[in-house]
């Protein structure tokens, strides 16, 4: 969950106690040399949705397999920092000869602590550095933005057009209010700031539980727009399965004490979205004995756009914006 904003003057008082000093906003006498780059896309062939932010750290999505960790090292990234709740595939860097650091963050906005972290990271760790969340659209964009205005290597003004360049949905407030929040932190600030840098952080089970239930959302959502057919780019998927793996997602954390002491909408959206997912179980291995050709039915459709209706409800009102209640 998103610190709240608060001013500068009580951030100082606060994290003194935490045993940090002196965390002013830097001097423009005191500042590095900021970088006169834009953020730019570029083109690669594994790596999603990649952004250059400066010439020394880029933004982008989860990089899966060997060749997508080779084109990182083709870049000449030398360390790679996960801003998602998924475990970072630390031998697949390793082997590449890539270090993995694991700062995670919601989508309701970047914590204050975290993103000094941040900054410090992209200041101190061996560069060039690769910033990723899952599709590099949403949280790395936003993590880009504010460890690199933090450290002073872009000015604030180009915080927001990192994330409009990354294509983040607007919807997601509270990442935009941390980009156009981040200011330049004094140097000597960043200089004592005392954090040791984990190639795999804990989550909290109930965010390790909404991670493995989105990517299995995402694989239901593949194969609705396959027709329920097994895409030739994911031989892997089974319609049936998958559906069967949605509505045990849904069941487990439906047995959770910390879902059980959620709000009662909260709760409601997980329930229909399991009875949607139970009911894909059982009309889906009569489509699949259907006729070459033949259009699924309306009914799969149905309850997918159900179960797609209930995820961005509860999104909206519990993780996406400031202040949300759940990651």
């Amino acid at each position: 969950m998103r610190d709240t904003v608060i001013p500068a003057v009580i951030i100082v008082g606060l994290l003194t106690v935490a045993g940090v000093k002196n965390p002013t906003p830097v001097a423009a006498s005191d500042a590095p040399t900021v970088s006169d780059t834009v953020p730019v896309r570029l083109e690669t062939r594994h790596l999603p949705n990649v952004v250059r932010v400066h010439p020394s750290v880029f933004s982008g999505g989860l990089p899966e397999g060997d060749e997508a960790f080779a084109e990182l090292a083709g870049l000449g990234v030398k360390t790679i920092i996960s801003v998602d709740g998924a475990i970072p595939d630390v031998a697949a860097a390793t082997k590449t000869g890539l270090a993995y650091v694991h700062l995670p963050h919601g989508y309701d906005g970047i914590p204050d602590k975290r993103a000094i972290e941040l900054a410090k990271a992209v200041r101190d760790l061996d560069g060039p550095i690769y910033i990723h969340c899952h599709h590099g659209k949403h949280r790395s964009p936003a993590a880009t933005s504010v460890a690199c205005i933090s450290a002073g290597m872009i000015p604030p003004s180009q915080g927001v057009s990192i994330l409009e360049v990354a294509g983040t949905d607007p919807h997601y407030s509270g990442l935009y209010q941390s980009a156009r929040d981040a200011v330049p932190l004094a140097t000597q600030f960043l200089d004592e700031f005392d954090v040791e840098f984990k190639s795999v952080c804990d989550v909290p089970p109930m965010a390790e539980a909404m991670v493995q239930l989105s990517h299995t959302h995402e694989d239901f959502e593949r194969l609705s727009k396959s027709n329920w057919v097994t895409p030739a780019d994911h031989p892997d998927l089974d319609a049936v399965h998958v559906a069967v793996l949605l509505r045990e997602h849904f069941t487990e954390l439906l047995r959770t004490e910390t879902v059980r002491n959620q709000p009662a909408d909260f709760q409601q959206w997980l329930r229909q979205s399991q009875d949607a997912a139970f009911r894909m179980e059982q009309e889906l291995p009569r489509w699949r004995n259907a006729p070459d050709g033949k259009a699924a039915p309306e009914i799969l459709q149905t309850h997918t756009r159900q179960i797609a209706r209930n995820c961005r409800a509860c999104h909206a009102k519990y993780r996406d914006v400031p202040g949300s209640a759940n990651q």
